[in-house]
């Protein structure tokens, strides 16, 4: 891809196209498209290098002592990972990447960033600033996930579930996965899920289409 086709990335932030393309060749930066369903990320794996999300969308899946594995959270275009795997060079890792649409995914070797700075000049240094800025909103993606499994009902969580991807996706009519994956994503039975959501618009709470939802905020208590 073209540094102005990579330029919506928030790894490249406040960087030219011709700077983007400078980059991605000093550090050996690689872009791939994957189909839905990919595993881009695999648990206990080996991995050095830094993947950030250029296009589509992906579920982290956390793996248990036994075996069984729970959704952590989804994560959207611009979103990273791998990122603990990479910097630490360790393979104890217990979660995965898994695509939940077709995606175009941006890999970033991590030692050749740190190595990149003579060549890089500046443009390191702003890389480097929106690398942490990235991760740092991957912690509040986690803070989100644990506050949104407090909540004590599943309409509750189905709200604040709402209303965080609504900021996120910057849009009222808010994007949704199928019922499975969301029941997986709020911790609760399918047909629990169905059955409130059923409720919810008899309510004339949510308005529901195919792949997406939005909560009519004047109806919450």
């Amino acid at each position: 891809m073209t540094g102005e086709e990579l330029s919506g990335v928030p790894l490249f932030k406040d960087l030219l196209p011709d700077e983007i393309e400078k980059f991605v060749k000093f550090t050996g930066t690689t872009v791939k498209r994957y189909p839905r369903g990919e595993r881009v990320l695999e648990a206990f794996a080996p991995n050095a290098n830094i993947g950030i999300i250029v296009s589509g969308e992906a579920q982290i899946l956390s793996l248990d002592r036994l075996g069984n594995e729970t959704v952590g959270h989804s994560i959207e275009s611009g979103a990273m990972f791998g990122t603990v795997s990479a910097i630490l060079g360790e393979d104890l890792i217990a979660t995965s990447v898994q695509l939940t649409t077709e995606a175009v995914i941006l890999w970033v070797p991590y030692r050749s960033l740190l190595i990149a700075g003579p060549k890089l000049g500046r443009m390191h240094g702003i890389v480097m600033k929106n690398l942490l800025e990235t991760f740092s909103r991957k912690n509040v993606l986690m803070m989100q996930k644990v506050e949104l499994l407090s909540q004590k009902t599943l309409r509750e969580r189905m709200i604040l579930y709402l209303l965080q991807r609504e900021r996120r996706q910057g849009s009222e009519r808010v994007r949704v996965p199928g019922r499975v994956q969301l029941a997986k994503e709020l911790e609760c039975n399918r047909s629990a899920l169905t059955r409130e959501i059923a409720q919810m618009q008899a309510d004339g709470l949510v308005e529901c289409g195919e792949r997406w939802m939005r909560l009519n905020k004047d109806m919450i208590q």
